[in-house]
C-alpha cells in the first residue's frame, strides 16, 4: 500500500536529482573557455607583464600559415657534340603551421615584439606585434617584412622565407575560461505532525 506522503517523497527525490543533474551540466559548461585574440588589455586583465608569466600561457594562432623557400640553380654550357644545354635545379621547402596550433612564448624581440614557438629548434619562432599602438584592444599580428604584390619575407630557423599576403592577417590567440563555482544545499523539510 502506498501512501499519498510516499508519493510526495518520491516526486520531491526525482526533482532535486533533475535539478542536481542541471546544476552539474551548468557548471560543466561555464568551465569550457573560448579561443579569444591576445590583446594588451588581456595582458593587463591577467597581469602578464614578465616572462616568466607569458611562458605559462597557452597561444594559438587564428589562421593557417605556410612558409616557402625556393632555391633554384643552374648553368649554361654546350656538350661533346657542340649542343647548347641549360639545365635548372629548383628544391622547394614548405613548413606549415595549421590554425588552431598551440605555441608557446619564447621572448620578447628587439622592438618589443613577442616571438612564439610552435616547434623546437634553433630560430624555429615567429614574431607578433601590434598593429596599431595606444589600442589596448589591437590583436598581435605576425610580423614580417611585406610588399604587398609578393607577400612578405621572414627569418625562420635562422633562413629566409616568403609567406602569402593572407598570412598578414593571422594572429594570435589565448583561450578564456570563465569558472563559476555554485556551492548549493538543498533540504527537504517533512514538515511536523502533531
Amino acid at each position: 500500500m502506498v501512501f499519498e506522503s510516499d508519493k510526495i517523497n518520491i516526486f520531491v527525490k526525482k526533482s532535486i536529482m533533475k535539478y542536481l543533474g542541471i546544476i552539474a551540466l551548468v557548471f560543466l559548461l561555464a568551465s569550457c573557455g573560448a579561443k579569444v585574440a591576445y590583446t594588451d588589455q588581456i595582458k593587463e586583465d591577467f597581469n602578464l607583464y614578465t616572462e616568466a608569466h607569458m611562458k605559462k600561457v597557452q597561444f594559438y594562432i587564428s589562421q593557417t600559415i605556410v612558409l616557402q623557400r625556393v632555391k633554384q640553380t643552374g648553368g649554361q654550357g654546350t656538350t661533346s657534340d657542340g649542343a647548347l644545354v641549360t639545365n635548372s635545379n629548383r628544391e622547394e621547402n614548405r613548413i606549415t603551421i595549421q590554425a588552431q596550433t598551440p605555441g608557446i612564448f619564447e621572448s620578447y624581440g628587439k622592438n618589443n615584439e613577442m616571438l612564439i614557438r610552435f616547434e623546437v629548434g634553433q630560430g624555429r619562432y615567429l614574431s607578433f606585434k601590434v598593429r596599431q599602438a595606444n589600442n589596448s584592444n589591437a590583436k598581435y599580428y605576425l610580423e614580417a617584412t611585406w610588399d604587398m604584390n609578393k607577400g612578405g619575407e621572414l627569418m625562420y630557423g635562422n633562413e629566409k622565407y616568403t609567406v602569402e599576403s593572407y598570412a598578414g592577417n593571422a594572429y594570435l590567440m589565448v583561450m578564456l575560461k570563465k569558472l563559476q563555482k555554485t556551492k548549493r544545499q538543498d533540504r527537504v523539510v517533512k514538515g511536523l505532525k502533531v
